[in-house]
């Protein structure tokens, strides 16, 4: 950074300080003096101290992501997923604990090293304690989505970054993790940044909602809406009870839509709530609820619902009801390619005699749901399927990951120690994705431990495991040989049986396949493809194959709002590659317009359309609200 704009950040910064008071500039948003002025007069940063943040040693990065595991797990399909609507490019999508702690990171290959040198590291913590104004600190204060741009920061070697942060609560209100997008670009405007915060939010209400479906898989789950369609998406109601009726979590959709606070509902009877007897509402249960039917609330609202769970009628051999598996559960496979069903039959047959498995594959062709298919349709469905991926965990963590350590090891070892993937899958299936990006090091240990079914923790010693492996990678694993990256006798002890999984747009059942996967992301609700969308989704390339079809998919159902999905409904990129005859046709909006109105329409739900406090929920204006209101042409008449 030139030192004439770090000297004139650090005396913009300064002036606040002094009680100045700034009609134009960062300062000029009260939000950004009182976090300046926190950093000052709290924390006692210097705004032109050029050093990088701190980064945790590796084995309190480890404790942090495995206090955190659940939350990690289904927040990693979400920050891939935003990661690609974001075009990727430019972008590094992080999720932070509840300190601030980097635990996760999406980024482009490419791009990593910039957004390290950004500070941007595994571990880095970014709490304003440390770091000053920034997205993930200041969101933690604030507990709110924000954007903090560029110049906004506090710290002058940040002010290259624009960040858009999200917090993430669990079901008691605490907060869990914090969502961010960052970018590195010096062209990005904050006006821009409207698009992508409401993705960010959009994503956090997902991770949310989810870690509430999990959370409680094992109670009562009701779910619902002022809207039968909403019912099953992210702005949906969720209150879990126990077998006596009595509400044990809710979130805030929830407590909005009941009129009542947290305190004032958990411990409750639900029939408090509800026009209905705890009976009659047990009555209506259902392990995988399809369809919601209507429930009135005590305070006269006219809802509607579906309640996971057993019905009373079924006879139970326990107090509590045994649920579904929840929402976020891996996906079933779709076997209507011959060649395909195949493979698959090849693949369960030769892993019941112990045949490592190795899968080739295009990124986001399905390796992980077809080795989990595979595990679940063998003998070992009772047993662990554990997922490891090589290429997204950092080298100096993916050993501890691997093969655990035992307390004491090294500095700061919990003194308890922790179990590894090997150890967490014995018995079950250790499935290693992009394992062609395993350190060489490790590959010789992993080696071993296939040889003698011994996994030796770090600082440990020997324990017996029994556990089959599935391996995957996108890349040319012998190529990678004869580089010398990968060792020869672990490819050969791995590729006990290759499968090549096809590309989307090489498979002879796309058609059942976009089925398939439209009545899993649209939860029961009744969604029709109009015959030229249909058409459109069939001809497209599909360069991120199945999961990015999977992610379109689940935009369309969220934002379908008349159970048909229309061509000018479906993404711009999509639509721009039919023929040009066509082009008269695709005048929609970009799918980022499409996630801001939801945005808008799931902020103003949430507060009940008072405007000033949706829009500050929103970080925006009273004018800017609605403008972009009248932009979307969203009115309070069609949505209550």
């Amino acid at each position: 950074m030139p030192a004439n704009h770090l000297s004139r950040h650090t005396q913009q910064v300064l002036t606040v300080a002094q009680g100045k008071a700034q009609s134009a500039g960062p300062a000029a948003d009260p939000s950004i003096a009182r976090s300046w002025l926190r950093c000052l007069e709290d924390y006692h940063l210097d705004p032109a101290l050029t050093m990088a943040p701190t980064v945790l040693e590796h084995a309190r990065v480890l404790e942090c992501r495995e206090r955190l595991q659940q939350v990690l797990e289904i927040a990693s399909g979400e920050m891939s997923s935003l990661h690609q609507q974001l075009s990727g490019s430019g972008h590094a999508v992080l999720l932070t604990d509840a300190r601030g702690v980097i635990l996760n990171s999406v980024t482009a290959a490419a791009e990593r090293k910039t957004f390290e040198r950004a500070g941007l590291w595994l571990g880095a913590d970014w709490s304003e304690a440390c770091e000053g104004t920034n997205g993930i600190g200041t969101c933690l204060i604030e507990r709110q989505a924000l954007t903090i741009h560029q110049d906004e920061h506090f710290r002058g070697r940040h002010t290259g970054l624009t960040c858009s942060a999200s917090p993430v609560f669990d079901s008691q209100g605490d907060l869990l993790a914090v969502l961010d997008v960052s970018s590195a670009r010096h062209e990005v405007s904050r006006q821009s940044q409207f698009h992508t915060m409401a993705l960010v939010n959009l994503s956090a209400k997902m991770i949310e909602s989810c870690y509430f479906l999990r959370r409680f898989e094992g109670q009562w789950l009701l779910r619902f809406h002022l809207q039968a369609e909403y019912v099953g998406l992210f702005s949906e109601g969720l209150l879990a009870f126990d077998g006596d009726g009595r509400i044990s979590a809710v979130n805030q959709s929830a407590m909005n839509l009941l009129g009542r606070t947290r305190a004032n509902l958990l411990g409750q009877p639900v029939e408090a709530f509800f026009d209905c007897r705890l009976d009659e509402l047990l009555g209506r249960a259902s392990p995988q609820p399809s369809a919601s039917w209507p429930l009135r609330a005590r305070n006269g609202r006219a809802l509607f619902a579906m309640l996971r769970g057993v019905p009373r009628s079924v006879p139970m051999p326990i107090a509590r009801p045994t649920l579904a598996g929840p929402a976020v559960a891996a996906p079933s496979l779709c076997l209507g390619d011959a060649a395909l069903q195949s493979d698959f039959r090849r693949a369960l047959r030769v892993f019941e005699r112990d045949v490592p498995l190795l899968i080739n594959g295009e990124t986001g062709s399905g390796k992980e749901a077809f080795a989990k298919a595979v595990h679940q349709a063998s003998s070992r469905a009772d047993k662990a399927f554990v997922a490891l991926n090589c290429a997204a965990i950092p080298e100096t963590l993916i050993e501890s990951e691997l093969f655990g350590y035992r307390g004491g090891s090294f500095t700061g070892a919990r003194k308890e120690g922790m179990r590894g993937k090997l150890q967490q899958a014995d018995g079950g299936t250790l499935f290693l994705d992009e394992i062609g990006d395993m350190p060489l090091a490790l590959q010789t240990r992993l080696l071993r431990v296939l040889e003698d079914r011994l996994v030796v923790p770090i600082g440990g010693e020997p324990q017996e495991v029994n556990v089959r492996i599935i391996s995957a990678t996108h890349r040319e694993l012998g190529e990678r040989v004869q580089a010398g990256t990968f060792r020869e006798d672990l490819f050969y002890r791995l590729n006990g049986l290759v499968l090549n999984l096809p590309s989307l747009r090489a498979r002879t059942d796309r058609l059942e396949l976009l089925e398939h996967l439209l009545a899993e992301e649209a939860r029961g609700q009744n969604i029709y493809l109009e015959d030229s969308a249909r058409q459109a989704l069939l001809d497209y390339a599909w360069p991120g194959n199945v999961r990015q079809l999977r992610n379109v998919l689940r935009t369309l159902t969220a934002l379908c709002e008349d159970d048909c999905v229309r061509l000018a409904d479906l993404p711009l990129e999509i639509r721009q590659a039919l023929p040009q005859a066509s082009e008269h046709e695709t005048n929609s909006a970009s799918p980022l317009e499409d996630a801001e109105r939801s945005a808008l329409l799931a902020a103003l739900e949430g507060q009940r359309w008072h405007m000033t406090r949706a829009a500050e929920q929103l970080g925006i204006s009273r004018n800017t609200l609605y403008r972009k209101l009248r932009k979307h042409a969203i009115a309070r008449d069609q949505h209550t």
